[in-house]
């Protein structure tokens, strides 16, 4: 088994709606803003090379919205999904797996794409199989208000249509050294990846724990439908990862692409910081 950090560029949201009822003195500590109380976020997937299988989790935003919606996240940035799998000799077309821990645009807009004239979609990873689950794809195609500006259908219906869409069952047995954690705080059944790779265990973290910025409890984004749910699931996660040292493959974060963590007096905190080949 090989793994590949996967950037698919670099794109800004508000501070406030990062952190949720924390005060910004708090957190521009560690992510400091723009004029315009912007903070630079991450969209980093993680591409797994296991025997004939090449499973990328999350794509990013993608390219097809118009401007008008994509000038609203300051995309910036020199790498894409494509320059990074090229880097590691790799096509989108080599892809077998698509793995979307749920279906908010800036994790798996990058699933499909127009076609050369622009009169239809289609599979950006037209050999791959795209897994999501039934209940999470029920609450993205059904999506309350709060979230629905998040769910595009352009992003989420092609894959249905295309017949690329297969189901997560259970949280084991997908794919080999793969577990499953699901969790409802963020979203409603966001699939959080286990990897055993080695002696470790690699946490693929999505919107559960976003960055560093993340750890301390009470920082819960103001996205998430369920916050207190998500301190709930987010207590038990952290304190697993600290006692299993855990490596958490950190989604969104500007500054690290991966963490442990250990508990303290104060609590679970921060322990330190790498990048994923540092440790492969």
């Amino acid at each position: 088994m090989q793994l590949y950090t996967i950037d698919t560029g670099f794109f800004k949201l508000d501070g406030g709606a990062m952190f949720g009822v924390v005060p910004k003195v708090l957190w521009s500590r560690t992510n400091p803003t723009d004029e315009n109380n912007l903070c630079p976020w991450a969209m980093r997937s993680l591409l797994i090379e296991d025997g004939n299988r090449l499973i990328l989790i999350d794509n990013g935003i993608g390219d097809k919205q118009d401007d008008k919606f994509l000038k609203h996240y300051y995309l910036h940035g020199d790498v894409n999904l494509y320059s990074s799998l090229a880097k590691h000799g790799f096509s989108a077309d080599d892809v077998t797996d698509v793995f979307l821990t749920h279906l908010h645009f800036d994790h798996c807009g990058g699933s499909v794409k127009w076609n050369k004239d622009r009169t239809s979609f289609e599979m950006t990873f037209k050999n791959a199989k795209y897994w999501s689950n039934k209940q999470h794809w029920q609450w993205a195609t059904e999506p309350n208000n709060r979230e629905k500006a998040s769910f595009l259908r352009d992003n989420i219906i092609p894959i249905q249509e295309a017949g690329h869409l297969n189901f997560v069952e259970k949280e084991e047995g997908l794919f080999s050294n793969f577990k499953i954690l699901f969790v409802n705080g963020h979203t409603e059944a966001q699939m959080i990846p286990h990897i055993t790779y080695k002696d470790k265990t690699i946490v693929f973290a999505a919107d559960l724990l976003p960055s560093t910025g993340h750890i301390p409890l009470p920082y819960v984004m103001g996205y998430d439908t369920r916050p207190l749910l998500t301190l709930t699931e987010k207590k038990k996660f952290l304190k697993q990862a600290a006692e299993q040292e855990y490596v958490l493959y950190l989604q969104h974060d500007n500054y690290s692409e991966c963490c442990t963590v250990e508990q303290t007096d104060r609590g679970v905190r921060l322990k330190e910081t790498f990048t994923l080949s540092e440790i492969l």
